[in-house]
């Protein structure tokens, strides 16, 4: 009876302290969080900024293929997206969002609007890759120049009229129960409850679309090596290639583990939203996909001013 008695008078207490203690773990835990996206964000903005000045300097020289039109998009995309990483480093230093309601939807939306954006062009470039590559010139060939800068434009176009539209009408509405308390921002995971299907499709079409043309440019890559061997460095063509097969692995680091974990997150969208948005931010690193294109001519021209 008596061991009774003082179980039941200290689990009150015992409890009280779970309680504080939980309650003091999360501030701690968002805390974290918070220190380890600072960080994530502020090595994006300084490394992306550096990576597109340079791909801006050599751009310069060559606007005139299909392809330097898909790399200038991509460019863009990226220039975007990095206009808004410095509010996320604001907020994340900060602990607080000042700001208006809507500007943080629009900063929230735009690391989605990125990664899917950059993932089409990917597409694109590698696609144009590979065509060439299997002696479809017709197919290559027909698609002009003007052609690529009309539907550049139309996307853009269509890009700046819909987006805003969803953002306003449906990103982050507070009637869904995710309108930002005590000066936080970034935590809409709710609004994709009624999209759910929609996110399943999305990410599964990006891990297939990515490993299979992962695939097939390492296969291209292997062909050109067994014809050439020892000169295929020398080669214009494995090196053009190769390029490609670096924004392949790119969409396969950058993307494959967040889409994977992505599957996961969709059903448990309440406990992982902390999580999520750190996964989310590691995408941002194919900011520097720029770096590809280094080598010793690109360096060339971007310290002398010459093209060789």
């Amino acid at each position: 009876m008596a061991t009774t008695v003082n179980q039941s008078t200290v689990s009150p207490n015992t409890t009280s302290m779970m309680t504080i203690a939980s309650t003091n773990d999360k501030p701690l835990n968002n805390t974290s969080y918070h220190i380890a996206l600072l960080v994530i964000y502020s090595v994006v903005l300084i490394c992306g900024t550096i990576s597109l000045s340079l791909m801006m300097r050599i751009m310069k020289s060559s606007t005139t293929s299909t392809m330097s039109i898909a790399v200038l998009n991509l460019i863009f995309t990226h220039f975007i997206f990095l206009l808004t990483v410095p509010f996320r480093i604001y907020y994340y230093a900060t602990n607080e969002w000042t700001m208006r309601y809507g500007w943080c939807k629009i900063v929230s939306s735009m690391i989605h609007i990125h990664m899917y954006m950059s993932f089409v062009l990917y597409v694109i470039i590698l696609i144009s890759r590979l065509l060439t590559f299997y002696h479809r010139a017709c197919h290559v060939a027909s698609f002009q120049r003007i052609h690529a800068i009309f539907i550049s434009v139309l996307v853009w176009i269509i890009l700046l009229i819909a987006v805003p539209c969803i953002i306003h009408y449906k990103y982050g509405d507070f009637k869904n129960g995710s309108r930002t308390e005590n000066n936080t921002c970034f935590q809409f995971g709710k609004n994709i409850e009624s999209a759910k299907v929609f996110n399943y499709i999305t990410s599964i079409l990006i891990i297939v679309i990515a490993t299979v043309l992962t695939g097939f440019q390492g296969n291209v890559l292997w062909v050109l090596y067994r014809t050439h061997r020892e000169g295929c460095t020398s080669q214009q063509e494995f090196g053009a290639q190769l390029k490609s097969l670096c924004f392949a692995l790119i969409m396969v680091i950058c993307f494959i583990p967040y889409h994977i974990f992505r599957l996961y997150y969709l059903e448990h969208i309440a406990d992982l939203q902390s999580l999520n948005e750190m996964l989310l931010s590691l995408t941002t690193f194919n900011c520097l996909d720029m770096l590809t294109f280094l080598g010793t001519r690109t360096c060339n021209i971007c310290f002398s001013g010459k093209v060789g």
